[in-house]
């Protein structure tokens, strides 16, 4: 087919056909934003942990710890998988991993809270995992919670007359626990939507970056081709970012889509605001990478440069770890990247229903980072530009 004349057009040609002849290329720019997600989504799917194998040191053997303990195996957290005589016992099963909490009754549990004094129940978690350490808490806490209502009831001095008095003296303040934003309280939902954001800034990082590498090494350490289409900076940058963010567009969509419908991830934004908040992002995610991609020499370059940077810039978008603990230079270093923007208002129209007005903050800066990293892509050009024609006038 014959290639358009008109710069822009010729420069996005050229693009497209190196991504669709180059695997690596394709890899990181069509593969990886399609499996990745589904390997997330399936990993997360179960949403929380459920039948948590517990071991039991039970040092009372009265009624109550009975009645207690078999409450708690009732529990859809915790599973008791062993009843163990001494401590020693249980730390064991928990070093060949058969058992990954331990709730150890004392001795004199029941004999306390029949002198009316405070007893106490050792919970020990295997904390490889928090959320370990958060469904044993659970399961432990709401039983002892109704345990402790029911003392409250049965063993004070004067006990109530009636089962209304009797209701009184167990709920005397009736409370509601509702999840905001989240109702099964479960990892994939919390998780998965910034990931999949952070996916596609990674991906275009990669995709770009090997492209780079790859034009460094086919035109002997130039990025573009000395030729007469490759003599407006206006026209390289538009040409080869609009490649990247047509492809990415779908990728987005794929990802707002069909991803979050096939594993019942939270999903209240519509079309429209969806479209508001991916224009700019991705515009920010392309001219960031091919700025960037200036500094990769060799294809496998773009692996050592931009792998590592996913799981830190998870941790500063403030979504994955509190935004508020962040410490100010680092909170500083992240507000030149997109995805800490993208990130949390994908958050906030994915699960909280937010609208492209309830983002003015986040969209003035990815629209803000859009035109600086287009200026400094643009710079880079230039000077490319300039090499190649210096080096077209000495041969």
């Amino acid at each position: 087919m014959k290639k358009p004349s008109f710069p822009i057009l010729h420069v996005w040609w050229d693009e497209l056909c190196d991504i669709v002849k180059d695997e690596g290329i394709l890899i990181f720019i069509i593969l990886l934003p399609i499996a990745y997600p589904l390997l997330y989504a399936m990993i997360y799917n179960t949403e929380t942990q459920r039948e948590l194998p517990v071991c039991v040191v039970d040092e009372c053997h009265s009624q109550r710890t009975r009645d207690m303990l078999r409450r708690i195996d009732a529990t859809p957290e915790v599973c008791i998988a062993a009843h163990c005589a001494t401590m020693g016992e249980a730390r064991e099963l928990l070093r060949r991993r058969q058992a990954f909490g331990i709730i150890e009754v004392p001795r004199d549990f029941d004999l306390r809270l029949a002198r009316g004094q405070q007893a106490t129940l050792g919970i020990y978690s295997d904390l490889t995992s928090m959320l370990y350490y958060k469904v044993l808490y659970l399961g432990v806490i709401n039983v002892v919670q109704e345990l402790n209502r029911n003392i409250k009831v049965s063993e004070r001095s004067q006990r109530p007359s009636t089962a209304h008095e009797e209701e009184l003296a167990r709920w005397p303040i009736r409370f509601s626990e509702v999840h905001l934003y989240n109702p099964q309280g479960g990892f994939a939902a919390f998780l998965i939507p910034p990931v999949l954001m952070l996916i596609l800034q990674q991906a275009l990082c990669l995709g770009v970056g090997m492209s780079m590498g790859r034009s460094r090494e086919r035109f002997r350490g130039l990025v573009i081709p000395p030729t007469r289409h490759y003599k407006n900076t206006l026209a390289i940058v538009l040409g080869k970012g609009l490649v990247h963010f047509l492809l990415f567009m779908l990728m987005a969509f794929y990802m707002a889509v069909c991803v979050t419908r096939w594993f019942g991830l939270p999903q209240l934004a519509h079309t429209a605001t969806l479209l508001g908040f991916f224009v700019p992002y991705l515009l920010a995610c392309v001219y960031m990478a091919i700025f960037y991609s200036s500094f990769i020499y060799r294809r496998e370059d773009c692996i050592l440069l931009f792998v590592f940077m996913s799981i830190p810039l998870l941790f500063l978008s403030g979504v994955s770890w509190p935004g508020a603990a962040v410490p100010p230079f680092w909170h500083y270093v992240a507000m030149v990247f997109p995805s800490t923007w993208g990130l949390n208002a994908y958050v906030r129209i994915s699960t909280m229903g937010a609208s492209l007005g309830d983002m003015r903050t986040e969209l003035f800066a990815l629209w803000l980072l859009a035109a600086i990293y287009f200026l400094l892509s643009c710079l880079m050009y230039m000077r490319e530009i300039r090499r190649a024609v210096g080096r077209t006038i000495l041969e």
